[in-house]
């Protein structure tokens, strides 16, 4: 990994996406983070991450437009050109939104937009961004907790993240000859903006969070950047193709 590591998170702008690039920022990092339509919020993480002296940018992107790749991609390159830089040492999948809906309600609008975000995006994206990966580089593939324990109402959303657990392994497996790491993250409950903040605004679903995990807390986002400038540390090297959950213990 090059001594000034450059990592890529995709919906970068807010919540676990915003927490990751500061955290790796200040692992000294230096980040280009993607958003969708929250050019303002982008632009907020880029300076915070500049006040620590970083370096930072953020690109427009829609994971769900595939169409699209190949421009983002030289856009990316042109952006890492002006850095001196042709390659990156990180990749986080982060971008995503949730589905509330029961098995028996889900439509088939609401399955195709799950699929588009949350696993053909990534599935290739991370393919178009291959020749720009340096040798060694890390891949992060975020999951959820929901691929292990079970609520009503997320079937769809969880099922997704179970395919991106399993392609995570396979990438692992096909990326090592390159020195490639890839592994997932699966973040518990949340108290973010994710799903309409109702993990962070509604107390009685909070409480619930806090009743059934270890820790006695839901989650924050300063906790999932953490865990990921851990995995991403060079003495997190020997980690490929595992699944780490960061929930503080829920549902033990």
């Amino acid at each position: 990994m090059a001594s000034t590591p450059i990592t890529l998170i995709t919906g970068g702008s807010r919540g676990l996406g915003a927490a990751m690039a500061l955290a790796l920022a200040r692992d000294g990092h230096d980040i280009v983070l993607t958003y969708r339509d929250a050019v303002g919020a982008a632009q907020g993480v880029v300076e915070q991450i500049q006040s620590q002296g970083r370096r930072a940018l953020a690109l427009p992107l829609d994971v769900t437009d595939t169409a699209g790749f190949p421009a983002f991609t030289g856009l990316l390159r042109d952006a890492l050109k002006a850095w001196g830089a042709s390659r990156l040492d990180g990749l986080v999948n982060n971008a995503g939104a949730g589905a509330h809906v029961s098995f028996a309600e889900t439509t088939l609008a609401q399955f195709d937009a799950m699929l588009a975000i949350h696993l053909k995006g990534p599935f290739f994206l991370t393919q178009a961004l291959l020749p720009m990966l340096a040798e060694g580089a890390r891949v992060l593939n975020i999951s959820s907790g929901l691929t292990r324990f079970t609520l009503p109402g997320y079937a769809v959303y969880a099922a997704m993240k179970g395919a991106v657990e399993v392609l995570s392994r396979y990438q692992a497996k096909e990326l090592a000859a390159r020195g490639v790491r890839v592994n997932t993250l699966a973040p518990g409950a949340i108290a973010t903006d994710f799903g309409g903040g109702a993990v962070r605004d509604n107390a009685e679903l909070n409480r619930f969070v806090a009743s059934v995990t270890a820790l006695g807390r839901a989650g924050e986002a300063e906790d999932i950047g953490g865990a990921v400038a851990a995995l991403m540390r060079p003495g997190a090297g020997w980690i490929t193709g595992q699944r780490v959950e960061a929930s503080g213990g829920m549902f033990l």
